[in-house]
């Protein structure tokens, strides 16, 4: 029975520069060494590619290279279960997590690696009045804590204001490493939309080209949150922020619900009953000469008498129709041969009843199973997908539910009083939700604040009937009723009974939207809930002895799982460093008087207690191949015990034996 030590990779997160070397590795291995990269080699394997100049194109600031390495470093921390302050524990799949963001993206990255399909992001905007904290490089967790006033000591939170001297700088050193996490988690087809205002957009754009790809640049979109127009501008009263928009290489919009307005343009209807409306078959605007599609240039026959249409002349009267540009250019269709001639049907030639010119429409069906139902050829143009239901937003959202104000109202519906300076609305949120997610995908929000994305997502599947999920990472930034900005914000906190933190009031909002949104859609059954983790320390205690008493820290670390934690909380930290999702089914059963869980249908066999006999290890050991063969699990399972719980070598050892002897090869002990 091997043992998970404190330094074992199974005690921290992922290892990322690890997996960059396997991946590294598989690609080349010939440009390894005796276990090391041969530089030489790659650069030949890579021939022209590697850029060796000194001088080279990009943003650098004092701190990058370390932001970079701060995002490399494996966390020792962990997150810990709090079913008190959850709602519906047993039945959610969402997630609110208490903690520095840096440290519980290192934490999910083995969970939920590629796994994320939309990523908001509100960061502190740099003001001068954001809280922007500086990260640890040696031990982050405790840093953490210590910020946060649950630890004492250390640095304090304050201001990045521009007097620090090194005002971009410090943003930046904060954003780097956390964006490089964010995007390891995102799905390949995942996007990521980012707010900001102008203070730091052209370097949130830089640095976001360098992790996300410039090809994987989608749009920067101006939201109109503010049209009276801020006052804390010398010379333009600002009345706009932006949403910056990158994506995975594979990424297609969902694009937006068609408003009443443009659902009334689909106004005919054909012989089934089914609606559409007619849109020009000519290409129009660039690419739009023969030239750029030559397959696309060809000719249509009309009988003008019967309406009938085809490609080949039936009939001495057929008109000719070529697409012709205005200005007396051959054009092209923006239908492939192919699909015309499957679609003949679809085709309405017209004349100009002033000019004579002959033209082409196409129908255009509302619902789009009709549009879909015949697959395009090759020559079909991209953007002749699921236009028919939805609309492609533009890249200024203006209206009143974008506004603050509206995001205001929302949340004094929820806790009056002025808790956020600016809280998002959701109808901004919906909107990006509605662009990036459906079905059960899962939506990741950093900077949870006043928790409007988990109530935004909640709100989406009441209206369409999905079960989109969310992660919320919020920090447990302190509030002081000292400050004007944290006045009101913590007099909340009082009143409701709660420590006064930023985090207490996103599980507030959360619990309070979800009973908004159950009594706004009564026959709504899907999911409000969340589960509510902690980032702390690892439960497995690290080695640290005190030189002046090694046999007192030898005893002190008989036990390698602090004395302080629960079972449950070992639990969790086991599905986090195997790569297990946190809301995973996790059955219980007594088996010998002891707890033995079994997580996943039987990826994992857990049995935490504190004393395990001689007299015990048969029965106990049979008792979990039975439940083992009762699940029969596709895969490898992995069975992990608390190493200080056997009575001796002998108990440990026998009971790994029959474990092993009976198909569970991976036992572990704690």
């Amino acid at each position: 029975m091997q043992k998970i030590e404190a330094n074992d990779p199974e005690a921290h997160s992922a290892d990322i520069v690890a997996g960059n070397i396997d991946t590294l590795k598989a690609l080349f291995p010939e440009a390894f060494s005796e276990g090391k990269v041969d530089f030489e080699v790659l650069k030949q394997l890579l021939g022209g590619t590697v850029e060796e100049r000194e001088e080279k194109y990009g943003l650098n600031w004092h701190g990058k290279r370390r932001a970079r390495q701060l995002a490399l470093t494996p966390s020792t921390g962990t997150l810990r279960p709090c079913k008190e302050e959850s709602v519906d524990w047993d039945s959610t799949q969402n997630l609110m997590i208490e903690g520095d963001n840096l440290e519980v993206l290192k934490l999910l990255q083995k969970s939920y690696a590629g796994k994320v399909k939309l990523i908001y992001i509100d960061p502190p905007y740099n003001t001068g009045k954001d809280f922007v904290y500086p990260d640890n490089f040696q031990d982050n967790i405790k840093n953490y804590l210590e910020l946060t006033g649950q630890v004492e000591g250390g640095q304090k939170i304050s201001s990045n204001t521009e007097a620090s001297g090194r005002f971009h700088t410090d943003w930046l050193n904060m954003m780097y490493p956390r964006l490089r996490l964010a995007r390891a988690l995102l799905r390949k087809d995942g996007v990521v939309f980012i707010s900001i205002d102008d203070r730091e957009l052209n370097h949130l754009r830089s640095i976001c080209n360098e992790i996300f790809g410039e090809e994987n640049f989608v749009a920067t979109v101006t939201v109109v949150n503010n049209m009276k127009g801020r006052n804390d501008k010398k010379h333009i009263a600002a009345c706009h922020e932006y949403v910056v928009v990158y994506s995975g290489p594979t990424f297609v919009s969902n694009g937006l619900p068609l408003t009443e307005e443009q659902r009334a343009a689909f106004k005919l209807t054909d012989e089934k009953g089914n609606k559409y409306a007619l849109r020009d078959l000519r290409k129009r605007g660039g690419p739009d000469r023969r030239e750029d599609r030559p397959n696309m240039f060809f000719p249509i026959y009309w009988d003008e008498a019967s309406g009938r249409c085809s490609l080949k002349r039936l009939a001495q009267t057929d008109v000719e129709i070529l697409p012709m540009r205005g200005d007396g250019a051959e054009g092209r269709w923006r239908w492939g041969i192919e699909k015309v001639e499957n679609h003949l049907d679809w085709l309405h030639p017209k004349r100009s009843e002033r000019s004579g010119r002959l033209d082409v429409e196409h129908r255009l069906y509302l619902d789009t199973s009709i549009a879909v139902s015949d697959e395009p050829d090759e020559d079909d143009e991209d953007d002749e997908g699921a236009i028919e239901r939805t609309s492609k937003p533009k890249s200024v959202w203006l209206g009143g539910e974008f506004s603050t104000d509206s995001g205001k109202r929302s949340l004094k519906e929820l806790m009056p009083g002025e808790s956020f300076d600016f809280p998002k609305s959701i109808d901004f949120l919906r909107t990006c939700i509605l662009l990036g997610a459906s079905g059960t995908e899962l939506v990741l929000d950093l900077f949870a604040g006043s928790a409007v994305t988990g109530q935004a997502v909640m709100q989406q599947n009441a209206i369409d009937g999905q079960s989109r999920r969310y992660v919320l990472v919020q920090l447990p930034e302190p509030l002081d009723p000292a400050e004007n900005s944290q006045k009101a914000a913590a007099a909340i906190c009082d009143k409701l009974g709660m420590k006064r933190t930023i985090a207490e009031l996103t599980k507030e909002r959360l619990r309070r939207a979800a009973a908004k949104v159950k009594a706004d859609n009564p026959m709504f059954s899907g999911d409000t809930g969340f589960r509510v983790f902690k980032l702390d320390h690892s439960n497995i205690r690290a080695w640290n002895p005190n030189p002046d008493n090694l046999e007192e820290s030898l005893f002190a670390h008989q036990d390698h799982l602090l004395e302080s934690r629960t079972e449950t909380d070992v639990l969790y930290e086991l599905l986090l460093k195997l790569g297990l999702d946190l809301c995973v089914p996790i059955e219980q059963r007594v088996i010998t008087g002891k707890d033995v869980y079994v997580v996943g249908g039987g990826v994992l066999v857990a049995c935490l207690a504190t004393g395990i006999s001689r007299d015990l290890v048969e029965p106990l050991a049979q008792g979990i191949i039975a439940w083992h063969k009762e699940l029969a699990p596709a895969g490898d399972t992995t069975c992990v015990f608390r190493d200080s719980a056997f009575a001796d070598d002998v108990a440990k050892t026998n009971l790994a034996a029959i474990l092993e002897q009976h198909g569970i090869q991976n036992v572990r002990s704690l």
